[in-house]
């Protein structure tokens, strides 16, 4: 058996590297290798693209809150939290390895 996909999601220009989902507010958030993370609705709408600070183009990990907040991690150390507005609320810089 395989499962249908209940929606296709679009926007971005290289592969995927890391995704969330939150089922609470129905949006699922995606960054890619090179570009910005996108936040879709559960339909596979786009809604909105998180633009890092200029120094951000690789995201790493991502995790959203119930709350509509979305935290970012990019291969350069930075951690970023936006609002699922696509604000830009915080930045923190770590010096460490984080997998």
């Amino acid at each position: 058996d395989f499962a249908t996909p209940r929606a296709v999601l679009t926007g971005h220009d290289y592969e995927i590297t890391c995704a969330t989902i939150c089922a609470e507010l129905g949006l699922v958030i995606s960054g890619s290798k090179e570009g910005p993370c996108l936040i879709h609705s559960m339909n596979g709408d786009l809604l909105r693209t998180l633009e890092g600070p200029e120094n951000c183009p690789r995201p790493k990990l991502i995790q959203a809150s119930r709350e509509g907040h979305c935290v970012i991690y990019y291969e350069n150390g930075l951690f970023c939290v936006f609002s699922v507005n696509g604000r830009l609320q915080a930045t923190m810089e770590t010096d460490d390895k984080i997998r």
